[in-house]
């Protein structure tokens, strides 16, 4: 049956790995860009989903929204009522240091959060949760195999992305304290939820700014010029 957020009843239409960008247009490119045979699977809320053929293996390429409420409704529903075993997160990160630049390719080894997420549905009061290390050695391998670098690190899963002028947030701490080199809003809540439900996750980022360096992609180049995270990404799903 459908859920109340994804449309289809088949659940043999949504493969085992699925690829999920925080940018539905993202997912459409993906498709249409990488993928043979491409059938549609979601358009509740224009939170496109399609299901196509990458070197004869079916992967799913899905929207997930952007904070971690809503990735973890569209997670929780692929693992839990579509019978996905894998979530590869693909998105876009902040820089918080001078060695990591615009365009770097970052794999999560661990998710750094100050929400309650994990708390809140029964997994754990920590405010770190890893990435799954049997993905994260496929990205790894499908990386060099492409000849990409890719940066393995924690990352910091950040609830809100604009803060007041009494903020005392300083993104350096979190650097020394959590080794956490980048900033995105979703991986905590993915992490969490396979933790949950006994699937697996992991995040690949692509860096889009730098808080450092005061360096800034379009929203355009964010949507459609990240090629080397999504061939990454694919490679492993295979």
């Amino acid at each position: 049956m459908p859920t109340p957020h994804i449309e289809t009843s088949d659940v043999n239409l949504i493969a085992k790995t699925v690829l999920m960008p925080g940018d539905p247009l993202r997912a459409e490119w993906i498709s249409k860009t990488y993928l043979k045979n491409v059938v549609k699977i979601n358009n509740v809320r224009n939170m496109f989903g399609y299901t196509g053929y990458y070197k004869n293996k079916k992967v799913t390429v899905m929207g997930s929204g952007m904070g971690m409420p809503s990735i973890g409704i569209y997670s929780y529903e692929l693992f839990k009522f579509y019978n996905v075993e894998n979530i590869i997160r693909i998105g876009s990160a902040g820089s918080y240091c001078e060695d990591l630049n615009v365009y770097d390719v970052v794999l999560a080894s661990a998710a750094y959060s100050e929400s309650t997420f994990a708390r809140e549905i029964g997994v754990t009061k920590k405010h770190i949760i890893n990435s799954n290390e049997e993905l994260n050695k496929l990205i790894l391998s499908a990386a060099d195999s492409l000849g990409y670098k890719v940066n393995l690190t924690n990352v910091h899963s950040s609830d809100v992305f604009y803060r007041g002028d009494n903020s005392k947030f300083d993104f350096r701490k979190l650097v020394k304290k959590y080794g956490a080199k980048c900033v995105e809003m979703e991986s905590f809540a993915l992490f969490s939820n396979a933790i949950l439900l006994g699937k697996k996750a992991t995040c690949l980022l692509t860096i889009s700014d730098s808080l450092v360096k005061k360096e800034y992609t379009t929203s355009e180049e964010r949507q459609s010029s990240f090629n080397k995270m999504v061939e990454i990404a694919l490679e492993a799903a295979i």
